[in-house]
């Protein structure tokens, strides 16, 4: 086998062959060439097996591995054992790729060594498909931009797409690369880099168009609902920001905060108090903890504040009374919501 090439693009694959053509070839299509794909397929009774097989044919950086139906965690773990590259790219076969994709990664990643993962902006396709939610949550990813905006929102949602993934290799092996826990592995993942201090990036061009279908497994798997999110942020939250028996303040007592206290609860971390601007819960007790006004909760010592609250804007409301309150982001407060 030739020399190592410096990626290696990581695809599972199941029930693939509508679409994973079309994937195909736009990797075929990169600009930057010195990459192999390993496509794990995980139990496909389609055409995929033949499809990978006509495209390795004549494509020799491709290699097929497959296995019983085990999951995407498994699939991706099986794909990173045995892939060459020192950087690790990811790829579902239902998505396309830009032709500049991997060089402009690649590209960012050499010029900066202490970045050990980036993603890029993505562009949800097709657009009749794309909702509310969706919609959303692409402006929102794609305001990301910056090492700085990826961490000071690494826990209201991942703020880097999966399928957008460039990491390096020792980094991942480093923490343990994929995961299968009660939530997303790939929010585990950017969570647990965090963690451990790494930076992430990411290039904002929009370089990966990203299939909205109703398959997906976000839209099936319980793993990727609501609940498995927020117990993935109280985990990693309790084991950073939280660690030590800290206490957490939580602004906003709706819906949202609730289901924060919940999970953090949940997770081994005691609620002090709740924060709520309507005079009418003022005094109150929600899971045994007080209802307070801003003031009262910015008398609070010690404790980290968590911007819980869903309604358009308030996020960065919040972030600027905190801010102007003398705290620090990443530090004293972070917005979970």
């Amino acid at each position: 086998m030739s020399a190592a090439p410096p990626v290696s693009v990581l695809l599972p694959v199941r029930d693939g062959a509508e679409h994973l053509d079309e994937a195909a070839r736009s990797l075929e299509a990169q600009t930057f060439a010195d990459f192999e794909v390993v496509v794990v397929d995980d139990g496909s009774h389609d055409a995929t097996p033949d499809i990978v097989a006509d495209w390795s044919a004549r494509d020799r950086r491709v290699r097929l591995l497959r296995q019983e139906r085990s999951g995407i965690v498994t699939a991706l773990e099986r794909a990173r054992a045995v892939a060459r590259g020192a950087y690790l790219a990811r790829m579902d076969g239902d998505d396309v790729s830009e032709p500049d994709r991997l060089a402009a990664q690649h590209a960012l990643m050499e010029s900066d060594p202490v970045t050990a993962l980036c993603g890029c902006g993505v562009t949800y396709f097709p657009r009749r498909s794309v909702r509310g939610g969706s919609a959303r949550y692409e402006r929102w990813m794609n305001a990301c931009r910056t090492p700085d905006d990826i961490a000071r929102n690494v826990f209201v949602e991942c703020p880097v797409a999966h399928p957008t993934f460039f990491m390096r290799a020792d980094v991942a092996a480093r923490v343990g690369g994929y995961r299968d826990a009660a939530w997303p592995e790939d929010y585990d993942l950017v969570l647990r880099l965090w963690s451990a201090g790494e930076r992430l990036a990411k290039v904002p061009d929009r370089l990966l168009h990203w299939r909205e279908s109703p398959g997906r497994l976000s839209r099936n798997d319980a793993r990727y609902g609501t609940e498995a999110f927020l117990a993935c942020k109280a985990h990693y939250l309790r084991r950073t920001l939280l660690a030590h028996g800290r206490k957490a303040v939580v602004w906003g007592a709706g819906p949202v905060g609730k289901a924060a206290a919940r999970a953090l609860r949940a997770a081994g971390t005691e609620v002090a108090a709740f924060v709520e601007v309507n005079p009418r819960k003022l005094g109150q007790r929600i899971h045994g903890a007080p209802v307070v006004g801003a003031e009262a909760a910015l008398e609070s010592e010690g404790v980290l504040h968590l911007a819980a609250v869903g309604q358009p804007g308030a996020r960065e409301r919040l972030r600027g009374l905190l801010a102007g309150a003398g705290l620090e982001e990443l530090r004293d407060f972070v917005a979970i919501a």
